[in-house]
């Protein structure tokens, strides 16, 4: 006797009707999550408003007491690239500039930090960077953001050299590479937002660095700080609650030297060397002024 495959839950699935088939499946499938929000960068606002909450609150408020001044010279719309100097064992200057767009511009947009390639090194690092703003440092990358995305991009031109940098060389800048993120701003015609930030270089100081163990631990490079390394890898954590002071200088617009600008690398040299000079002044007068690495 043949069975009614309509009404039997024990024939091929082929043979069921659609509607019955799709029914069975819907267990299998993932739950929908409205309030997710992902953007192509892999940037989640759900994660880095827990992010921001959690961990980057409590140090721009209460443990930095973060100062800022001309954050109105940061563009209310349009791409800009935001360019400051860099320090610390683990830099906490970053995070704290994007803070600073967020809280106390009129204008509040978010800011996506160009980071270098060596931390895809570290699977737990490299996994949570992207989902707080970071992006990968590549000129298609910063030109996507600059002039299709009209977005704020910050990005450190000192590299690692600014990290490794010991306490007795605090406050001075390392050579902001070949220009290039000059060139970058020129392809986008993006204006370049110049920032000296102090408080960074006494927060995360290094006081010598033990190549013997960076070999053996295979970490980008082993600092002996306050905090590093006897009370391990969260003692790169232990930042020290200096005084921090974030100040945004006038931009500087490319607009007038053409996209073809940034083909005349005498020209893109020139003009990253005259930001380094500018926020190289910037803080040694904001240092001079300063009566407290603690107080400010």
């Amino acid at each position: 006797m043949v069975e009614d495959a309509g009404t039997t839950t024990d024939a091929p699935a082929e043979r069921l009707p659609a509607r019955t088939r799709r029914d069975d499946m819907r267990d299998h499938l993932p739950g929908l999550e409205p309030e997710r929000e992902v953007t192509d960068w892999g940037r989640s606002e759900r994660l880095e408003a827990l992010f921001d909450r959690t961990v980057v609150e409590f140090f721009y408020r209460y443990w930095f007491r973060v100062q800022v001044e001309g954050i109105d010279h940061v563009p209310d719309r349009g791409g800009a690239l935001l360019v400051s100097n860099h320090a610390g064992a683990l830099p906490p200057d970053a995070p704290m500039i994007a803070k600073a767009v967020r809280e106390e511009h009129p204008n509040p947009r978010p800011v996506h930090l160009l980071v270098e390639h060596f931390f895809k090194g570290y699977p737990g690092f490299a996994m949570l960077l992207p989902k707080i703003g970071a992006v990968p440092a590549h000129p298609a990358n910063a030109h996507r953001l600059l002039y299709d995305e009209g977005a704020l991009v910050q990005v450190m031109p000192e590299g690692r050299k600014a990290t490794e940098k010991l306490y007795r060389d605090r406050y001075r800048l390392r050579r902001f590479g070949r220009g290039g993120f000059v060139a970058t701003a020129m392809r986008a015609q993006a204006p370049i937002v110049p920032i000296a930030v102090i408080g960074a270089e006494e927060a995360a100081p290094i006081f010598a660095h033990v190549t013997a163990l960076q070999r053996l631990t295979g970490l980008l490079y082993f600092p002996i700080t306050p905090t590093f390394p006897h009370f391990g890898l969260l003692g790169m954590m232990g930042f020290l609650p200096a005084k921090f002071r974030i100040r945004f200088l006038e931009p500087i617009p490319t607009d007038r030297w053409g996209a073809e600008g940034a083909d005349d690398r005498a020209l893109v040299q020139t003009v990253a060397e005259e930001i380094r000079a500018r926020i190289q002044d910037e803080l040694l007068e904001m240092v001079s002024r300063r009566r407290s690495v603690w107080f400010g």
